[in-house]
């Protein structure tokens, strides 16, 4: 098996999570390359959470529908996604708490009898597949000691036993190639950030941005960064922006519902000329909407939030090599035009995990600042200012002065696009010379490039979408004579925001329930119109 995917599902509570880390890791260390989609409800304990590891010898950053192990710690992952296995799968399951056919071990009796604590029936699972696909017991042994420092040896024992208690059914291959790191695009991105000079770092848990808040509190000491979690959102943006003023380089994270809240705060930061990045993370709304499921909805919410006219940076990765340059880049730019620079990102791609390989990327780590002063200069009033003001910082209504402020916020949108040239903004993957184009936009590159590769079709992504790169854009559109969009979202946001800057769009391809296109499913919108 050059290729295969394995479910493993599930109650809350029941570490599927952390199984499937290590489950990618195992994979791994055998030379494969992975993905790791996360489903999982807005629960502590209950309901139903899954995640399908994908490996294959080439890189990946999508999942497909069907699988070729199953492995179920309750009935409710056998009746949900049995229809996703393979003709010839296998499915795995404890047989104390599930009937169906396959191979079924008394997983809750082993913890039982080991005295262990009911969470290591993922640990006896995960040793029952090991052994089903082949893998033998010292690599199986290597991964849990570096990935389980916690009760290391129950753990073990624990895993031994439904690896002896099993058979093996299916054999993977082996291939020679050195394992990648696993890391998710949360946390390439917040590498990203701390390698461009970042200081400090401001949130209020909202997902799928927490993960950044408690990434960047480990490696708090480590790169000396102030990792501050204050009382609301408002408090957040309020905070980083009083950072900003007294010259330390900060970032904030959340979602949608967050960012409302932070909006008259990225107004403050217009006019005040104070750099600041913002990360959001999307997910399924209006409102609360699905707080664990993933969307394409704010394009337009961060191209339009705050009032007034000012200029801002927004930036979209599509995977985590992307977000850990682009993270960079948007913290150097904040700084050299002080101005509020944007990273979108989605559910898929910041809990999404994925094989990174960290030296291939250089970054940055500052850009040429333009000259300013700080609060503590000698001989020196610093003086920020909210209302319009003159080049002093002090309040005036004069028409002219007006104007000319106006002005000079808005000049920074045309220096800003200059520099944005010297980037590779629009990124052309697949048959470069192919008449039907999918365009796309953040997590959607992985799914719709591998796509393209099986169906030869050329995909065009935009990376930086304010201010948009026309130029970049118009030539890799140029000879294409259909245009396939690809959003999960239900109104064609990028289609909206082509449509603004003078392009079109033929067709598109919409997904809005919460989860991301997989790769099969792609596959079919597709042959609709190809």
């Amino acid at each position: 098996m050059s290729e295969f995917s394995v479910l493993i599902g599930g109650q809350a509570g029941y570490g599927i999570d952390k199984a499937g880390v290590v489950l990618a890791r195992l994979f791994g260390r055998l030379g494969y390359r992975v993905y790791i989609y996360r489903d999982y409800p807005s629960l502590i304990r209950g309901g139903h959470t899954f995640s399908i590891i994908r490996a294959s010898k080439v890189r990946i950053n999508a999942h497909r529908n069907n699988v070729d192990f199953l492995l179920a710690l309750n009935q409710d992952t056998v009746d949900l996604h049995k229809n996703k296995l393979n003709k010839n799968g296998v499915v795995i399951f404890d047989s104390a708490a599930v009937k169906t056919d396959g191979l079924g071990l008394p997983i809750g009796g082993i913890v039982k009898e080991e005295g262990a604590a009911e969470i290591t029936r993922n640990t006896c699972l995960l040793g029952a597949f090991a052994k089903a696909a082949g893998i033998g017991w010292a690599a199986l042994e290597q991964v849990l000691r570096q990935n389980m420092p916690k009760e290391l040896e129950i753990n073990l024992k624990v895993a031994r036993r439904g690896f002896e208690a099993a058979a093996e059914k299916k054999k993977i291959e082996k291939f020679d190639q050195p394992p990648l790191p696993i890391l998710t695009g949360n946390e390439a991105l917040s590498l990203g950030l701390i390698a461009a000079g970042l200081q400090a770092y401001v949130a209020y848990p909202m997902t799928p941005a927490s993960t950044i808040l408690h990434f960047m509190a480990e490696q708090a000491e480590e790169f000396s960064l102030k990792v501050l979690q204050p009382e609301s959102e408002i408090g957040v943006m309020l905070t980083a922006l009083g950072f900003s003023y007294a010259g330390t380089k900060a970032a904030v994270g959340t979602s949608g519902g967050g960012f409302c809240l932070m909006t008259e705060g990225v107004s403050f930061a217009g006019m005040a000329e104070l750099p600041i990045v913002i990360i959001v993370g999307q997910r399924t709304g209006p409102s609360t909407g699905l707080p664990t499921y993933t969307g394409q909805t704010e394009l337009h919410f961060v191209l339009n939030a705050g009032q007034g006219e000012f200029t801002r940076f927004i930036v979209a990765p599509g995977d985590p090599e992307e977000a850990y340059y682009w993270g960079a880049v948007a913290l150097n730019l904040a700084w050299q035009f002080q101005i509020p620079a944007f990273i979108l990102t989605d559910k898929t791609m910041a809990e999404g995990g994925f094989n990174f390989d960290l030296s291939s990327i250089k970054v940055v780590k500052e850009a040429a600042l333009p000259k300013r002063a700080f609060p503590g200069d000698k001989e020196v009033v610093v003086k920020i200012n909210s209302y319009e003001h003159d080049a002093k910082g002090l309040t005036t209504e004069d028409a002219a002065n007006t104007k000319q402020m106006a002005e000079k916020r808005l000049l920074k949108g045309k220096q800003l696009a200059q520099e944005l040239e010297k980037y590779e903004t629009v990124k052309i993957y697949g048959d470069a010379k192919a008449a039907t184009a999918i365009l796309c936009w953040g997590s959607n590159k992985g799914v719709c490039v591998e796509a393209a590769q099986k169906l030869g079709l050329k995909v065009i992504q935009p990376l930086v979408l304010s201010p948009f790169p026309v130029k970049q854009f118009e030539s890799a559109v140029k000879d294409v004579k259909k245009l396939i969009c690809v959003e999960n979202n239900a109104t064609g946001q990028l289609a909206k925001l082509l449509k603004l800057n003078g392009f079109s769009v033929d067709e598109m391809a919409l997904k809005y329930d919460g989860r991301p296109f997989d790769l099969d499913e792609l596959e079919g919108e597709l042959k609709k119109w190809i």
